[in-house]
């Protein structure tokens, strides 16, 4: 009886369609490779606006007059200010006036600040067409999921998403080969002008070949009440609060990397022209550790697998930075690369499970609370990392001293929230 009730429930030929979840060809169409493919270039725009930079971001700094050497991180993190703001407009927005709409004015805006970059005659320029482009790529990041979402559900929504961060995880590893190879033949310019190009052309693909995944039936008004009392639910609530503290420490440490890496590699060890690879070794952990959470999370659970990640992070650190003050703050560049390569996989193990641990008390505003989450995660990690970043001084105690302090900082948040929850 049993059996024939689960062939009932699994038959759904007889049954009206919800709109909001189910075949995986609905809303993709006739072409799911192809959706696949835009979505993946619309969240790796984020990365390329990154990564394709680091190579030349001292080239940059140096000819557009940064006064202070430690100034080139700021090309980063106002990138990374303007993504943060961004998350929290893009993705309610796309809930009222919809998906391709919202991705096209986010791509126009992103366009602009590629332009500015582009024709920038001072640092403090470049600057402020950083921080527009970052608002503007929010828009493909966030909304890109959102639209994989309408269609699909549960294990379908998982089997698109697997196959994008397939995709995705190709980008940071490629990016900074593009941008060294960039500067051999032409100017840091044109890596602006490349990014433009790759803005254009998915603009144009999602307008011309995409229907829209959000139809007017389905659409909610935009509502600032709505957005702030969601808010008001994630600072309240003891585990969305404290795994979105954590998520936020945790990449912190990963912001200290991204705006010290080119000084630390090509100036401090001389490796200036191996930078793009040393770069994709260690985004090659992050990767694994995404594949080997994907296999284990379900058998070990989210926070095990946290705990473990995130103890191993700390342990790790604390020896290393032990190791760095004994060695004058210029350990072996092997050394620096394990602990880099271990520390990048625990963050790979990290991040996901932080975001969706905190995601799960908000299921009736889930949509909200990750526009909240994700913004004020990033504002943790802009200031956090960001400042860290500055006391760079040609060592690299600052960054491992940061991995300590976020790695505690990463683990009294989170017990706080486990305690409070039980």
């Amino acid at each position: 009886m049993k059996r024939r009730n689960a062939e009932d429930n699994n038959d759904t030929s007889h049954r009206p369609r919800d709109p909001t979840s189910g075949d995986l060809m609905r809303d993709i169409g006739k072409r799911p490779v192809e959706f696949i493919l835009l979505v993946a270039l619309l969240n790796a725009m984020v990365a390329m606006s990154i990564d394709t930079m680091l190579p030349a971001i001292g080239t940059i700094a140096e000819e557009l007059g940064a006064a202070d050497p430690n100034s080139r991180q700021f090309i980063i993190t106002a990138f990374f200010a303007g993504l943060t703001l961004g998350t929290l407009i893009y993705g309610p927005w796309s809930d009222s006036i919809g998906r391709k709409r919202a991705i096209g004015v986010g791509l126009v805006i992103y366009a602009i600040g590629s332009l500015i970059c582009l024709f920038s005659f001072d640092f403090s320029m470049i600057l402020v067409g950083r921080f527009i482009q970052g608002f503007g790529a929010s828009a493909p990041r966030i909304v890109s999921i959102a639209m994989v979402r309408d269609g699909q559900g549960g294990a379908a929504m998982a089997r698109v998403m697997s196959f994008v961060m397939m995709v995705f995880m190709l980008v940071p590893m490629l990016a900074p080969s593009i941008g060294t190879l960039v500067l051999l033949i032409a100017s840091w310019r044109f890596i602006f002008l490349g990014l433009l190009a790759v803005g254009a052309l998915a603009g144009l693909w999602l307008w011309l070949r995409q229907e829209e995944t959000l139809p007017r039936e389905r659409r909610t008004p935009l509502a600032v009440a709505t957005l702030i009392s969601a808010a008001g639910q994630v600072l309240r609530h003891p585990v969305a609060m404290g795994y979105t503290l954590g998520a936020g420490f945790i990449f912190g440490s990963f912001i200290i990397y991204l705006g010290t890496s080119q000084q630390i590699f090509a100036e401090q060890y001389g490796q200036g022209d191996f930078f793009a690879l040393w770069f994709a070794f260690f985004a090659g952990g992050m990767a694994i550790a995404m594949m080997v959470n994907a296999r284990l999370v379900m058998r070990l659970g989210m926070r095990t697998l946290s705990k473990l990640a995130l103890r191993s992070f700390l342990v790790l650190s604390v020896l290393f930075l032990g190791l760095c003050l004994w060695q004058g703050g210029h350990p072996p560049l092997w050394m620096l690369a394990a602990f880099l390569l271990v520390t990048f996989f625990c963050s790979g193990l990290l991040f996901g499970n932080f975001n969706a641990i905190a995601m799960e008390p908000m299921g009736r505003i889930a949509g909200m609370a990750a526009a909240i989450i994700g913004s004020l995660s990033s504002l943790i990690a802009i200031l956090t990392g960001g400042y860290i970043g500055q006391l760079y001084d040609g060592t690299v105690i600052p960054l491992v001293a940061g991995f300590t302090g976020l790695g505690l900082l990463t683990f009294f948040s989170t017990e706080w929230a486990e305690r409070r929850r039980r």
